[in-house]
């Protein structure tokens, strides 16, 4: 016997019982999506390896540390499998001159890939929604993306989610931030663990999201961006939080909130739970006016979010808010192998009116007793059962039994009136 193979560690298979949990949301977010005019756009899960490295930044954890690169053994291109989806609408949206007879509201689904070590709502290959507004410069638009996000949750029915807002300015503010930044951290780096001295100055601003329990005071006494940010940064700022105070959206101003990526720019937020560890962030973005140019196009601003789609699938089951399994309709019980042309005709009738129909074939053991396909019509979770009797068969019709206990539980159907019968069960 070969040897069994597995799944790579961290990439999952998603099971029938579990996909159609990610089949609903997915349906609840397309549907959302419509609502707020955003249309659905896919890009390649292998892009170059530059665009990354030019977007998301060179001393960033994922282009460090993240990324599946590798050469491509045709032409030696360097490529990578997609660690998130920005930087790739953002190509698409710049190589088809997607702006220009004006902006756009696009959104995406899909996996991407991380090499990390695969834990609770972090795995190596992982699944976001992303929606992107590309060509808008107001704070209206970015408060947009946030209600689409309340939505959301108000329509999966989840609670325990709270929303964090910062701004991170323009590069220039950045800058003097950075610099005083470094300078107070310097003068305490004997303080600092191994990942901040390394990041120090390089990236010293993700400094400021540690999550090392001994470093907490020494940010939490650090530089605030907020106070070096110019006259329209804070305009920016003020505007989007004007709005949501209006919409009466509940939110907490975070100094530290900073985001994984060098290309964000001016609002930043995040929605955050404390009902999955560590990973409780489950959707976050920001505004990234700089990204379209950064990538070759003409300059235009630019926000988005993303969210996940494994975290929110986690805190739907956290809160019980999960749907029930889909179940057929219909189970078709057929006694034997030559019933098989007029069980054909039953289930083909049936689907033609509407009905989830489940049809009971042969396996290599057998067609199996009429008792065993009651239990497995049962088991099915089916409201009907139709059953192919010689009796009834002889007399152009069929048995319909209810499985559940229904009124009228049981009787006849002509073959010639199972459509209409149907459609009086679906009424």
């Amino acid at each position: 016997m070969a040897e069994k193979l597995v799944a790579v560690k961290g990439m999952n298979d998603i099971l029938p019982a579990e996909s159609a949990h990610w089949e609903w949301l997915e349906s609840e977010l397309r549907d959302l999506m419509a609502t707020y005019a955003y249309r659905n756009v896919r890009t390649p899960i292998v892009e170059p390896t530059g665009l990354f490295v030019r977007g998301l930044g060179e001393v960033t954890d994922i282009v460090e540390k993240e990324m599946y690169s590798f050469e491509d053994r045709l032409n030696g291109e360097a490529l990578t499998l997609r660690p998130e989806a920005t930087a790739g609408v953002v190509r698409a949206v710049v190589e088809h001159n997607l702006l220009y007879d004006g902006p756009r509201r696009l959104y995406y689904m899909g996996p991407m890939f991380r090499h990390e070590r695969p834990q609770r709502g972090r795995y190596r290959q992982f699944h976001q929604v992303g929606a992107e507004a590309l060509g808008f410069a107001g704070p209206d638009v970015d408060a947009e993306l946030i209600f689409m996000a309340c939505d959301l949750w108000a329509k999966l029915g989840l609670t325990q989610v709270r929303l964090e807002i910062n701004s991170l300015g323009q590069p220039d503010e950045r800058l003097a931030h950075r610099e005083a930044l470094i300078s107070y951290l310097s003068a305490q780096e004997s303080l600092l663990d191994e990942e901040a001295k390394r990041r120090l100055h390089s990236n010293p601003l993700r400094i400021l999201d540690t999550k090392n329990p001994a470093m907490q005071g020494l940010v939490n006494d650090a530089p605030k961006l907020m106070d070096y940010l110019g006259e329209a940064s804070l305009a920016h700022f003020n505007g989007l939080r004007a709005i949501l105070d209006d919409a009466q959206v509940p939110y907490h101003i975070n100094p530290r909130l900073v985001r994984g990526m060098d290309y964000y720019n001016l609002s930043v937020f995040e929605f955050v739970t404390e009902e999955l560890g560590s990973q409780g962030t489950i959707c976050a973005g920001g505004r990234y006016d700089g990204l379209i140019a950064q990538i070759g196009g003409k300059p235009a601003p630019a926000v988005g979010w993303a969210l996940g789609v494994e975290r929110i699938l986690e805190l739907l089951k956290s809160q019980s808010l999960l749907p029930a399994a889909p179940v057929p309709d219909v189970y078709v019980v057929v006694p034997s192998a030559d019933h098989a042309m007029v069980a054909a005709q039953v289930c083909r009738a049936l689907r033609t009116a509407g009905a989830q129909v489940h049809m009971h074939a042969g396996t290599a053991d057998g067609q199996g007793s009429m008792k065993s396909q009651f239990k497995r019509a049962d088991g099915s979770g089916a409201t009907w059962a139709v059953i192919l009797g010689g009796d009834e068969l002889a007399a152009g019709a069929v048995s319909v039994k209810h499985l559940r206990g229904g009124a009228d539980a049981q009787g006849t159907v002509s073959l010639g009136d199972l459509a209409a019968w149907w459609a009086g069960q679906a009424a």
